[in-house]
């Protein structure tokens, strides 16, 4: 596996990096009022970010006018473990370089995806990146050895809250974990053994030995 930038044009099936946002407050209050755990931590929403004027540039700009929810996921982690798709683009922006392990959901095939299709990209600190709908995407990875990280992760309002009561009539429902999250787990991950649906086939990737 080979790390890609995401200014290469390899990035461009599976996001963008969004110009025109200073996001120097925003990264200087994800610094101020964020921890860096060991492992990972998610909070969907954080009132300290969601204050900031870019939260109404995003908003506006980046979402056509829809609410939106600014949170963050922070920690320290080189695996793949699982990869997650929206209905929805996601923007991500980082306070450190960070990497994305990224697929496509075409490639899937009968609800499964081969982690050989997996692509790694280089998210240097303060650019702010798009990760389409149809990008699968998970947890944040460390660009450096032992390094954590602290990124912004900007969504549709209420994506990753509760999953909402459903009679499953496909396969893909399944894969429903919370509000507007589909899932799909490496048979290794924590994930999987916590009863989450098995969507991944291949190696967990581990990239810790690229840092």
């Amino acid at each position: 596996m080979t790390i890609e930038s995401v200014f290469d044009p390899a990035f461009a099936p599976y996001g963008k990096v969004l110009e025109g946002y200073d996001t120097a407050a925003l990264l200087e209050t994800l610094q101020k009022v964020t921890p860096v755990p060991e492992g990972v931590e998610y909070v969907p929403s954080q009132p300290e970010l969601e204050a900031l004027p870019i939260a109404g540039q995003l908003s506006v700009n980046a979402y056509g006018g829809m609410p939106i929810q600014l949170g963050w996921c922070n920690g320290h982690n080189t695996k793949l473990n699982c990869l997650e798709y929206h209905r929805d683009s996601e923007l991500n922006c980082g306070a450190q370089d960070f990497i994305l392990l990224l697929a496509r959901e075409d490639e899937m095939e009968g609800g499964m995806l081969d982690t050989a299709k997996v692509k790694a990209f280089r998210v240097p600190a303060g650019a702010l990146v798009e990760v389409y709908a149809t990008t699968l995407h998970y947890a944040p990875c460390s660009a450096a050895s032992g390094a954590g990280f602290q990124v912004v992760v900007v969504l549709p309002r209420g994506t990753n809250g509760p999953k909402p009561d459903l009679t499953p009539l496909n396969g893909e429902d399944e894969t429903l974990t919370a509000c507007n999250k589909w899932l799909l787990a490496h048979p290794d991950s924590d994930e999987a053994k916590g009863g989450a649906k098995v969507g991944l086939r291949g190696e967990n990737i581990d990239i810790a030995n690229l840092l």
